[in-house]
């Protein structure tokens, strides 16, 4: 009956309503909500600026609901929808332990709004491209990179953040450049007098870190782009990845919300 420890998941540019992940983890004791924040129902249908007031509503339903189990909560979040979760852990209350899968440390695609703060996203030269032979778009050269003097406004100030950070990072990803990503976060936590995050790295292991059990996607018609794009990752790989970084996110959140050192030993 709960209460349970909450957590926010949220996905990426493809936007919509993606619950899987949420239903699936709130079979193993969190209340999970799945934020939608562009192309469902009557939000934008395109992602041209993000206000974090909107997210920050969120995360007080999430605190006020009988079944969730304060002081705070958990946010988990994928490509795009990680960089998302930077940001709220940086600027609101109220959360405690966050994980991000495949994630940039600046942020990207839309500027960010919160009261009287703009933080610019991330300067991409979408001429970078490339084909791979199969004729799939390869992204991941288009972004600028982050630690650029002129791209400095667009990093998400970690430091600010009240709790620990999990970074999966898939080594194969033509999603984003997530190690180099991950390393950044790893040496400004540091550089501030803070905990260093943890970091695990799945060789073989592409952009879309899913679930056990779902199959590899490699690649796949963006839905906003309306272009078939290459995610990486090697079946074998990736799937031993998903079943022990699965895992890694309950053991994470458990230990942080819920004071749990360990869960039960997967089943898989």
């Amino acid at each position: 009956t709960g209460p349970f420890p909450g957590i926010l998941d949220l996905f990426g540019s493809g936007g919509g309503l993606c619950e899987y992940r949420a239903s699936l983890l709130a079979g193993h004791g969190f209340a999970v909500l799945a934020l939608a924040y562009f192309r469902f129902e009557d939000l934008p249908e395109y992602l041209n600026n993000v206000c974090l007031e909107y997210f920050e509503e969120a995360v007080d339903f999430m605190l006020q609901h009988p079944k969730v189990k304060g002081p705070s909560v958990g946010l988990l979040g994928f490509s795009k929808g990680g960089d998302l979760c930077l940001s709220m852990a940086s600027f609101l209350k109220g959360i405690t332990a966050t994980v991000v899968i495949n994630a940039c440390v600046a942020n990207t695609i839309a500027p960010l709004h919160y009261k009287d703060m703009i933080i610019p996203n991330l300067s991409s030269d979408p001429g970078k491209y490339k084909i791979t032979e199969s004729g799939l778009l390869n992204l991941v050269d288009i972004w600028n990179d982050p630690l650029e003097k002129s791209n400095h406004r667009s990093l998400i100030p970690l430091e600010e953040a009240q709790g620990p950070f999990l970074f999966i990072v898939g080594m194969d990803d033509y999603g984003w450049k997530s190690e180099f990503y991950a390393q950044i976060a790893s040496e400004r936590l540091q550089a501030h007098g803070k905990d260093r995050p943890q970091i695990i790295y799945y060789p073989g292991t592409g952009h879309c870190i899913d679930p056990p059990y779902f199959p590899l996607c490699r690649a796949s018609v963006h839905s906003v782009l309306g272009h078939p794009v290459f995610y990486g990752g090697e079946p074998k790989a990736h799937s031993r990845a998903q079943v022990d970084a699965w895992q890694q996110i309950q053991t994470f959140f458990h230990k942080h919300l819920n004071g749990k050192k360990s869960v039960k030993p997967s089943k898989l």
